[in-house]
């Protein structure tokens, strides 16, 4: 796999370039078919971790202008010290430096607190490309279900990172419930739960425990039932977890939006969902309850589920990897399994 993909990955850079392989890497349908042409199952979440693996080793080899950072478990954690390497090898200056930290701590914090499905992040990959641009493939999983979702962020379309900063949110299922407080219909949620956080902790704690009634016990109550569409609130606790101590840090910040209040250090989901709560009950701004989810794993389903199967940009997908295969400078078994798969995942 790291053989062809070293040979493939140099074939599109020198074709297209770093920023459109950036765009292609952003896209689930390309993603997923380039991990099927290299080898690993088609249907399977694996396919996160072994291809990005398999990408982080094949194109830091190489000079391509382009490194792989982060990647599965605890090698998530030595991205800041791998992208800190970038100023020495592309002459990156301490603030584009500060600016691709910045990226991949947001990134991750906001599908950790601001999307609360269920999927705790246990993978985060960073693409950056010798221009300063970047892409994020990150995965959660929930151990619950035992089904992953994948995040795709690309730089050049990431306009606001707490406002539908996604190129793409992958899964097998699309819940019903989701706290979603990247929707543009959580605005007004997003506004005044930062006017809530830059007011006394003592009224938000005074509040919280007025509106709670003495038989709650959690505050996953107050989320709605996936049966009531048109649910109604009552009032909830504050979950046993709430780190009251990030509160008064954020309030003694005084953060002037909500991308501030999500970036400082403590305020996790249950702060963020503590804060909608409020926002909801005593103020009136709801937070969005949609899943975000854009794209099921593969291509889409013949039956229209999730989406339609977008024939066209999937056959030229197919296209594009099948001449880079044939491009590559690799043995001829490598290259006939390769089409091999090819072959097999356009016939499904």
């Amino acid at each position: 796999m790291q053989k062809l993909a070293k040979e493939m990955v140099t074939i599109m850079v020198d074709e297209y370039g770093v920023d459109m392989f950036l765009r292609r890497v952003s896209d689930p349908l390309w993603f997923q078919a380039l991990g099927c042409v290299l080898g690993y199952d088609w249907h399977s979440s694996g396919v996160t971790t072994v291809l990005t693996g398999v990408l982080k080793i094949a194109v830091n080899s190489t000079e391509v202008g382009l490194t792989v950072c982060g990647g599965k478990g605890k090698t998530s954690r030595k991205t800041p010290a791998e992208i800190d390497l970038l100023g020495e090898k592309y002459g990156f200056s301490s603030n584009k430096l500060d600016g691709l930290l910045y990226a991949s701590k947001m990134s991750a914090k906001v599908d950790t607190t601001a999307v609360q499905a269920g999927y705790p992040l246990y993978h985060h990959a960073f693409f950056v490309t010798e221009h300063g641009e970047w892409a994020v493939v990150q995965q959660g999983l929930n151990t619950e279900n035992r089904s992953a979702r994948r995040y795709h962020w690309l730089s050049e379309n990431v306009k606001d990172f707490v406002v539908e900063p996604h190129d793409a949110v992958v899964g097998d299922i699309k819940h019903d419930v989701v706290l979603d407080m990247t929707a543009q219909a959580s605005e007004g949620c997003r506004k005044t739960s930062t006017d809530i956080i830059n007011e006394n902790p003592k009224k938000l704690r005074k509040t919280l425990f007025s509106i709670r009634p003495t038989n709650q016990k959690s505050l996953q109550e107050w989320i709605p039932s996936p049966l009531e569409k048109n649910y109604a609130v009552d009032a909830f606790s504050l979950p046993r977890n709430l780190d009251w101590k990030a509160v008064k840090r954020a309030y003694d910040f005084q953060p002037k939006n909500y991308e501030e209040l999500l970036g400082i250090k403590g305020v996790g989901p249950a702060t963020v969902r503590a804060l909608a709560l409020v926002s909801e009950l005593v103020h009136g701004e709801k937070p969005c309850w949609d899943d975000p989810i854009k794209y099921s794993f593969c291509v889409g389903g013949k039956d229209g589920v999730p989406y339609p199967v977008d024939r066209a940009t999937y056959d030229e997908t197919i296209e594009i990897l099948e001449n880079a295969v044939k491009q590559a400078k690799v043995g001829g078994k490598e290259k006939l399994n390769a089409v091999k798969r090819l072959r097999v995942l356009a016939a499904r």
